[in-house]
């Protein structure tokens, strides 16, 4: 049963499409058209006329809806190769555009956080917001000592609107499971939990201080990407005071382009640095729309991203890591039996899936993407038909492999607008070659050896004591192993009638192949010749009843 404030929750929602004037395109849709008529009954048709562009109506109703919709919004608007343009350009505004609150509003928040007066804190404050987003908005402030910065503020009474539209993900999910024959298949809750942990730690500032902290440093002197510094003494839980750096929006192109920024470069860069957070680091900036992306186009020639919003992050554990890899690699190699094979061992699908048919799909799939530029293929679609293959296979959705799939999506569409004529498969081949050949062989044995070292360098000291120790109560009998379950004990005695029924076994086979040969060779004992056969098949016999034996107590 639907709880009442979800009831309400969604009753709002339609209130909020019907008064953007958003029920005419529900309406407009082949299964609505019939009871299209039904607009004509909204009293928003009536009294609502100038009600703007169909793309600014869409914005606005996600707006009104609040943070949730606005993320969805603005991953929809980093693929404008998969939406109408007037669409696009507004759902692009909510990278940065969101309407803010007030500046004063923001001043309350710090000084609650400072728990003093800003003026203490700051030499200047500006009340005007640079960039307002969903769950926070960001001011030009200036220190004591001259250091221009950023000051990040969480929204007002965003929890509980979170919590509320939360809740009605977490319900939808619960029946899509229940009564959706593919709920199973795609784990819609466990998809939920993770956006929802995603969302509770965007909330913490104190926790995206620390993420870009930690990116700062994978990146330190690179010449790919710069993050901002932290001022750890005036980060809190609701406040975060980073460093301000000045850079060219990467929506900006013709500015970019204005300034002879080497276009292809810039897009191979951001390929490399993808594969470099996800593959060297397991760490990387899951929220890459363009409003969170600047270029410092200094030299123009090798152009370097400066990132910012470290709110959602990503990471991978090692298992996950090799899979993708080794998976994205034998993709780049056109080896899909290697791509299959590698799906049934991480048990993403099925260990019953036939590898040859599962082969053929991907190949189906596959091959009309190779060997074009990122101008003429869309990883969007592509994706779609891959798990709409992948359906057929029961392939399950891997939850902590979401965000890597969002980000890898606005990662192509930052490449489309960038340079159109990059070739994702020469940019990001060769990095994963050298990935791959760092975490086999003798290199990687090495590199393991060198990080275990000092751990073993402290544990050596100890081994003649443990071995003295050990060999102690050897002597004085009081070495023992202890069982500290049932289930323990119980294989316990299983392990020793097996060796029982292996020795009766042995035993027994010996006897019996003993006592053919003895037949076969014409035995005979020199004090009772007469009893020499019969003596042969006892012993055959005895061999076969003790071989019998224990197959039947391994069988029971």
């Amino acid at each position: 049963m639907i709880h009442p404030r979800v009831a309400l929750r969604l009753a709002h929602i339609n209130f909020v499409l019907a008064r953007h004037g958003l029920d005419e395109l529900v309406l407009a849709m082949h299964l609505f058209r019939p009871v299209r008529f039904l607009i004509y009954l909204s009293p928003f048709y009536w009294f609502s006329r100038d009600r703007g562009s169909r793309g600014e109506r869409i914005r606005r109703a996600l707006e009104d809806l609040g943070p949730i919709f606005v993320k969805f919004g603005q991953l929809l608007s980093t693929r404008a190769d998969l939406l109408p343009d007037d669409i696009a350009r507004e759902l692009a505004r909510l990278q940065d555009a969101v309407p803010p609150f007030a500046g004063a509003t923001a001043r309350r928040i710090v000084e609650q956080a400072y728990k003093r007066p800003i003026e203490e804190i700051f030499a200047e404050f500006d009340d005007e917001p640079l960039a307002s987003a969903s769950i926070a908005q960001v001011h030009a402030a200036r220190l004591k000592d001259g250091r221009d910065v950023v000051v990040k503020v969480v929204r007002p009474n965003i929890e509980p609107i979170i919590g509320r539209d939360v809740e009605l993900l977490r319900t939808l999910a619960g029946l899509a499971e229940r009564y959706w024959p593919e709920g199973r298949r795609l784990r819609p809750r466990e998809v939920v939990a993770e956006f929802e942990k995603t969302l509770v730690d965007e909330l913490d500032l104190t926790r995206e201080a620390a993420n870009a902290s930690e990116l700062r440093r994978n990146f330190e002197g690179s010449p790919l990407l710069y993050v901002p510094a932290i001022d750890w003494d005036h980060t809190f839980r609701r406040v975060m005071v980073m460093e301000r750096v000045s850079g060219i929006p990467i929506g900006d192109m013709a500015e970019l382009r204005r300034l002879g920024v080497n276009m292809k470069v810039l897009a191979e860069r951001g390929v490399e640095i993808f594969f470099t957070q996800v593959f060297r680091d397991s760490f990387f900036h899951a929220d890459m729309h363009p409003g969170n992306i600047f270029v410092d186009a200094s030299d123009p020639q090798s152009p370097r991203y400066i990132a910012v919003d470290f709110g959602i992050m990503g990471t991978l554990n090692p298992t996950d890591q090799h899979y993708l890899a080794a998976n994205f690699l034998a993709f780049f190699n056109r080896d899909y039996r290697k791509v299959a094979e590698l799906h049934v061992e991480s048990l993403w699908v099925p260990a019953s899936t036939r590898v040859d048919e599962f082969e053929a799909a991907i190949r189906t799939v596959s091959e009309p993407i190779f060997g074009r530029p990122l101008k003429e293929i869309s990883f969007g679609h592509f994706l779609l038909r891959l798990f709409q293959t992948a359906r057929r296979f029961d392939m399950r959705i891997q939850p902590q492999l979401v965000l890597l799939q969002k980000t890898l999506l606005a990662i192509e569409g930052l490449g489309r607008q960038l340079y159109p004529d990059l070739d994702l498969w020469k940019t990001a081949k060769p990095f994963l070659e050298r990935w791959m050949s760092e975490q086999v062989g003798p290199r990687a044995a090495w590199k393991a050896t060198k990080k275990a070292a000092p751990e073993w360098g402290m544990q050596i000291p100890e081994i003649p004591g443990l071995v003295h120790q050990v060999f102690s109560r050897a002597a004085r009998g009081e070495l023992q192993l202890q069982w500290q379950s049932e289930e323990l004990r119980q294989l316990r005695d299983e392990v020793r009638e097996g060796r029982r029924r292996t020795t009766r076994v042995i035993t027994g086979a010996g006897l019996f192949v003993g006592g053919c040969v003895l037949l076969a060779g014409g035995f005979s004992l020199s004090w009772a010749p007469q009893y020499s056969v019969s003596l042969a098949w006892v012993v055959v016999a005895i061999g076969g009843v003790m071989m019998a034996s224990g197959s039947r107590s391994k069988g029971d």
